[in-house]
């Protein structure tokens, strides 16, 4: 019996260094209304609590900017995700930055503690930085270290202050479980700006990463069944995908847009193939920002990749 599904918004942007990302999820809403679409009226929909007043407030660590409101957010929606799993629902969550991606995987391994989680990132950036090597201090770049338990010592370059290392130590411990991933259980899809921190780390690891050039060139179809084949060892899968996976020929509506990315039509193809897997349990669509876009471009194309998905996971 297929899941109902549950849209999680979550309009938060404390963790992107450039402002409009906690208005993606209802530019999203407003493409769909252009589209003459009740997918909104359809499907259940709940708001996490954001801490975008903080935005009016002084950063705190240069490092890790806002980390307190961050902890909150990945708390919030740790537990929204959680409470949706346990009642049998699919989340899909609609994010601002990626941020609070790190709060879905704790939510997912909250609910289910024994399993092993596999996760597909369908991004620009791998997101591994941690406070001790950032250049930004910005934490929509710090979600999979979260997760993995990763601070990347040997890369370091900043040194925190005590404040800034607690909540640290309980962003990367909410839920009780860390690491809640593996590097064995991660693939790339599209990555291609990463800095030596990072690179180190996915060479180290031995991370899977399937770049823009090879999906085109092995089609997308291929990319999938070894994405998957890959994960077969893990229990559930969780896919995120951010719009800065796209190429910003399609649209400048993010905020750190990179060039080589996928087209809309690859993205949509590549989403509505994956979520059609069984071990997918939930799935995401961040970083859309309507103040850098023009005719809400990229709120139209997630929008498209989101009806693709979602058909294809319920067969319509």
């Amino acid at each position: 019996m297929t899941k109902t599904l549950k849209i999680i918004e979550v309009k938060s942007e404390i963790g992107a260094g450039t402002r409009g990302a906690s208005l993606g999820v209802d530019a999203i809403r407003i493409a769909a209304l252009d589209f003459g679409s009740r997918f909104f009226k359809k499907h259940k929909s709940v708001e996490v609590p954001n801490e975008n007043h903080l935005l009016l407030e002084t950063t705190g660590s240069p490092y890790a900017k806002r980390i307190s409101g961050i902890l909150t957010m990945v708390e919030r929606v740790s537990d929204e995700v959680r409470a949706t799993l346990d009642r049998q629902e699919f989340p899909v969550v609609l994010a601002g930055d990626h941020s609070t991606a790190a709060g879905t995987i704790a939510g997912i391994k909250a609910a289910y503690p024994k399993s092993k989680l596999g996760v597909i990132w369908i991004d620009a950036h791998a997101d591994l930085h941690s406070p001790y090597t950032t250049p930004s201090g910005n934490m929509h770049g710090m979600p999979l270290a979260m997760a993995l338990d990763e601070d990347n010592m040997d890369a370091r370059v900043n040194k925190l202050d005590q404040e800034t290392i607690n909540y640290w130590y309980q962003l990367k411990n909410v839920g009780k479980i860390a690491p809640k991933i593996n590097y064995r259980d991660l693939v790339l899809i599209s990555a291609r700006d990463m800095e030596k921190p990072e690179e180190s780390l996915l060479k180290r690891n031995k991370v899977k990463i399937f770049t823009t050039a090879e999906l085109r060139k092995r089609g997308v179809e291929r990319i999938v069944i070894e994405t998957l084949k890959y994960l077969d060892h893990c229990d559930l899968i969780y896919v995120s995908f951010d719009v800065d996976s796209l190429d910003p020929t399609a649209s400048r509506g993010t905020g750190t847009p990179v060039a080589q990315g996928l087209t809309e039509r690859e993205a949509g193809n590549l989403m509505s193939r994956l979520i059609t897997n069984q071990k997918v349990c939930c799935f995401e669509i961040v970083e859309v920002n309507p103040t850098l876009d023009r005719e809400n471009q990229m709120a139209e194309h997630a929008f498209e990749i989101l009806i693709k998905a979602t058909n294809a996971f319920r067969n319509e």
